[in-house]
């Protein structure tokens, strides 16, 4: 099965460049410093998956002509992963349908009570509101989303259990800082692997890139693509750490599962 992996943002929760910044990576004329907040599309033949709705989910939508998801994975419910999450009713109005969303229970119900309008709590309707059917999902427990198979693989992010996703041999693992023993099971004989390295020192929540680049030698995926990168990181400088089978993301990377690096 070819899968193929879009990355929509690169960044952290502020984004980069960030507010009031004048760092070199902030100021930077490499678009591939410019990192919208972390999100990648799935796709496998007519099927479209959506990790997590960013804040800058509409943005990116119109960046890269989405006009169809069948569903959407969150990987937790921190709201650079979720803010976007009122411009699914566009999608509604498009596929003229709810949307069918996944992910674990604590992650669901924090949905519920940020977006509670939604969930009946409205006392209006306005401009119309986001329809979702919310699906829980378990660790290490595969489901069907859109016709495809999707693994959902427990990390850690600091003390929250959260979710990566594998689907066919490309992975997402992005805001963690700890992999359990049995999800490295779950990331073997991988073709892409897309994981959190925010940045070049320690963080109590993220892989900092010393710890991604260890980790992602211990999984052994073909290619490594990082993400979740702060302004700390600049792309052409510091690419030259990275080991050959390595890289950093940019936002509106393509990359398919068996190409060949370029």
């Amino acid at each position: 099965m070819n899968v193929s992996l879009l990355v929509l943002g690169s960044g952290t929760s502020q984004g980069v460049p960030a507010i009031g910044c004048r760092c070199e990576t902030c100021r930077s004329a490499d678009p591939r410093d410019t990192r919208l907040r972390p999100s990648v599309l799935i796709s496998s033949g007519d099927a479209q998956l959506l990790i997590d709705t960013s804040s800058d989910f509409r943005q990116q939508m119109l960046r890269h002509g989405i006009t169809r998801i069948d569903a959407v994975l969150f990987t937790h419910h921190h709201f650079d992963h979720i803010g976007g999450f009122d411009d699914l009713r566009q999608y509604n109005f498009l596929q003229r349908a709810p949307m069918n969303v996944y992910g674990l229970p604590d992650t669901l119900e924090e949905i519920r009570v940020t977006f509670r309008y939604a969930f009946g709590a409205a006392k209006q309707t306005g401009g119309g509101l986001p329809s979702a059917q919310l699906h829980e999902v378990a660790g290490g427990v595969p489901f069907a989303a859109g016709g495809l198979e999707v693994l959902p693989v427990p990390v850690m992010h600091g003390v929250l259990p959260i979710l990566g996703y594998r689907v066919g041999n490309v992975a997402y693992v992005t805001d963690t800082n700890a992999i359990p023993e049995r999800s490295y099971d779950m990331l073997q004989g991988l073709d892409v692997l897309v994981l959190d390295a925010l940045r070049h020192h320690a963080h109590p929540t993220h892989y900092s890139l010393e710890e991604a680049v260890a980790t992602a030698q211990r999984i052994g995926a073909r290619r490594t693509l990082f993400t979740h990168i702060a302004h700390n990181i600049q792309h052409s400088r510091d690419s030259a750490l990275l080991p050959e089978n390595m890289e950093f993301s940019y936002d509106g990377q393509l990359v398919t599962s068996g190409e060949q690096q370029t």
